[in-house]
């Protein structure tokens, strides 16, 4: 069977500048509307009471949007807020507020592996329903049914070994079967201690200052699509 093809979107397929720039500002903005909107919706309700308990038992939920907003100013990647800026997204989305930025060798080497028989998937801090809008609503136009399966950290921390090897169990394959693509060398570690292949994508475009030697920690350096084979 062809090698697996497990990849990040935030500094990996897509520009760290489209998330902080575009995505973020966007949620911190809506959050207040959202909430007051949507907050009695099971869903929404649900995650507003998760950060609401582990704040100690926030009552207001003007509160709750304060702590969020914050989180999101620190880029701090807890489910919660990931799963409720992916709520608020798919209006963005679906109102044509914005389209996902995708880099045009990504969009290339993802079609191109698809057609060759490499399976896809995606494993983002992002939610898994804010994945699937990202590649269903990118630049490059539908990318959805190139992949096989998401995941986000409900599965684990993208720094934490047993999380990969969860995802290989749940795709049925060898981890050595696998190749993880990413711009944070601390999750290509983790993926590698559970046996997984690995690629540093180190983009000028969000990294100027390159990524060598030591810095790479052992593992493979590219700087775009155009030179990886997931062979």
């Amino acid at each position: 069977m062809k090698p697996l093809v497990l990849t990040d979107i935030e500094g990996t397929t897509s520009s760290i500048s489209f998330v902080k720039d575009v995505l973020f500002p966007y949620a911190r903005r809506e959050l207040p509307r959202f909430v007051r909107d949507h907050g009695d919706e099971p869903e929404v309700r649900r995650w507003l009471d998760a950060v609401a308990a582990e704040q100690g038992g926030i009552c207001k939920d003007e509160v709750i949007v304060e702590v969020l907003q914050g989180w999101i100013d620190e880029d701090r990647k807890h489910t919660a807020l990931k799963a409720l800026q992916g709520m608020m997204w798919k209006s963005g989305y679906r109102e044509a507020d914005f389209t996902a930025h995708i880099y045009a060798d990504a969009a290339d080497a993802l079609r191109r592996w698809h057609r060759d028989g490499h399976r896809l998937a995606v494993y983002s801090s992002g939610s898994v329903a804010a994945q699937k809008l990202f590649f269903g609503n990118s630049d490059a136009g539908d990318l959805l049914p190139l992949f096989k399966a998401f995941f986000d950290t409900e599965i684990g921390g993208k720094r934490e070994p047993g999380s990969y090897a969860r995802i290989a169990e749940a795709l049925s394959s060898d981890p050595a079967g696998i190749l993880f693509l990413s711009d944070v060398v601390a999750e290509l570690d983790a993926a590698r201690a559970a046996g997984m292949r690995t690629v540093l994508v180190d983009r000028r475009a969000d990294y100027p200052e390159p990524r060598t030697g030591d810095a790479c920690n052992g593992h493979r350096r590219v700087e775009s699509f155009e030179a990886l084979s997931p062979a």
